[in-house]
C-alpha cells in the first residue's frame, strides 16, 4: 500500500531527476514485481486475460505507475519511460487517457535470451526458423517495444557477450586481418552481424545497442568492488579494437554504423510490423517485408542458395552482411536490378528470383 507521503516522495524523487539532473527519461526495473502480488514468481504468462486481471494485481502499484507515467507525460512531454515487464500486461504501453498504463516503450526482454539460449544448446542445423521470428514478432500491436541483441546481463561479470559466446578464446588470437580467416571466427562474425540486423529490422519499435556490442566486444563489464579488490581492470570498453586497422572489429562496427544509416533513411523502427513471407526450415531462409524493403536472411550454416525465389516487386542490395567492408564473402553482385514477376508466391502475387 502506498501512504500519500511516499507517493509524493516518489514523484518529487522523478521530478528532481529530470528538472535538477536534465534526465531525459527512465526505465523502470522489475515492473513485473511491482504489477502482481505474486511478482511473477512462479507464473508462465501464456498470454491469456485472466493473468493479468484479477485480484493478482497489485492495483496500489499499478495505479502509482500510471499516476507517474501522466505526471512525467504532463510536465515534461518529452521524457520517455520504459517498463521492463516480461509478463505482457496488456494496455502498459498505451495512454492513460485510453486506460493504459502510460509508458512509451517496454523492453523485449525474450529477444536477447532466445539468442543465447539457441547459441548455447542448439546445433546450427537445428535452429528452428519459426521460433525464432515468432520470438522477434510475438507483441501487442500498437504498443512499443524496444528490441536488443544483447542485454547489459550478458555484457557484466559472470556472463558472457555475443560475440565471446560465438568465437570465444578465438577471439584473442585470431581476429587479426593478417591471420587466416577459421571456421570458427567466420561463422561468429556472420551470425554476429545477422542477429543485430533481424533483431533490428523485425523485433520492435526502437532499437537498444549496449555499448561495445555493435563492435562485438570480447569481454565483459566489471565495475570496482571487493570481490575484485576494487580493480578498475575491466570497468571499460576497449573502443580502440574499432580502430585498428588490422583487426577484424572494425568490420562489425562499419556494419553496424550503416545499419543503423539505412534505418535512419527508411524508418523502419516508426512503420508497422513486418510482413514475414518466409520462414523454412530446411533452407534456413527468414523473409520478410518492411517499410518497403525487403529483408533476406540465410541461416544455414554451409549452403549458399541461387535463383532463390522471393516476394518482392522490384529491388536493388542495399546492405549485404556478405560485402567485403563488413567482413564477409563478396558472394552477390551489388549492381544487380532485380524485377518482379506475375508469379504469385508465399500467398503473394509478385515475386523475384534471386
Amino acid at each position: 500500500y502506498f501512504s500519500w507521503e511516499v507517493l509524493r516522495f516518489l514523484l518529487s524523487n522523478l521530478r528532481m531527476w529530470i528538472e535538477d539532473y536534465r534526465f531525459d527519461g527512465f526505465r523502470f526495473d522489475g515492473v513485473t514485481s511491482m504489477l502482481y502480488h505474486h511478482h511473477g514468481i512462479g507464473t508462465g504468462f501464456s498470454g491469456d486475460y485472466n493473468e493479468y486481471f484479477g485480484l493478482h494485481v497489485d492495483e496500489d502499484a499499478l495505479c502509482y505507475l500510471m499516476l507517474a507515467n501522466h505526471m512525467i507525460n504532463t510536465l515534461h512531454p518529452e521524457c520517455i519511460t520504459i517498463a521492463e515487464d516480461v509478463s505482457g500486461m496488456p494496455a502498459l504501453c498505451r495512454p492513460v487517457a485510453e486506460g493504459g498504463g502510460g509508458f512509451d516503450y517496454r523492453l523485449a526482454m525474450a529477444i536477447p535470451d532466445k539468442w543465447i539460449q539457441i547459441i548455447k544448446e542448439l546445433k546450427d542445423e537445428d535452429w528452428n526458423m519459426g521460433n525464432i521470428v515468432h520470438t522477434l514478432t510475438n507483441r501487442r500491436c500498437e504498443e512499443k517495444y524496444i528490441a536488443y541483441a544483447e542485454s547489459h546481463d550478458q555484457a557484466l561479470v559472470g556472463d558472457k557477450t555475443l560475440a565471446f559466446r560465438l568465437m570465444d578464446a578465438e577471439m584473442y588470437t585470431n581476429m587479426s586481418v593478417l591471420m587466416p580467416l577459421t571456421p570458427i571466427i567466420d561463422r561468429g562474425i556472420q551470425l554476429h552481424k545477422m542477429i543485430r540486423l533481424i533483431t533490428h529490422a523485425l523485433g520492435g519499435e526502437s532499437y537498444l545497442n549496449f555499448m561495445g556490442n555493435e563492435f562485438g566486444h570480447p569481454e565483459w563489464l566489471d565495475f570496482p568492488r571487493i570481490g575484485n579488490n576494487e580493480s578498475y581492470h575491466y570497468a571499460r570498453r576497449q573502443f580502440n579494437l574499432t580502430e585498428d586497422d588490422l583487426l577484424r572489429y572494425k568490420f562489425l562496427n562499419a556494419f553496424d554504423r550503416d545499419m543503423n544509416k539505412l534505418e535512419e533513411r527508411f524508418g523502419w523502427l516508426a512503420s508497422p510490423q513486418a510482413y514475414v513471407s518466409e520462414k523454412h526450415e530446411s533452407n534456413k531462409v527468414i523473409a520478410f517485408e518492411r517499410a518497403g524493403l525487403i529483408f533476406i536472411f540465410n541461416f544455414h550454416p554451409y549452403q549458399s542458395y541461387v535463383d532463390y525465389r522471393v516476394v518482392a516487386f522490384k529491388y536493388k542490395i542495399l546492405l549485404d552482411s556478405d560485402a567485403g567492408e563488413y567482413g564477409g564473402h563478396q558472394r552477390l553482385d551489388h549492381s544487380t536490378e532485380y524485377f518482379s514477376e506475375a508469379y504469385p508466391h508465399n500467398y503473394r502475387p509478385n515475386s523475384i528470383m534471386v
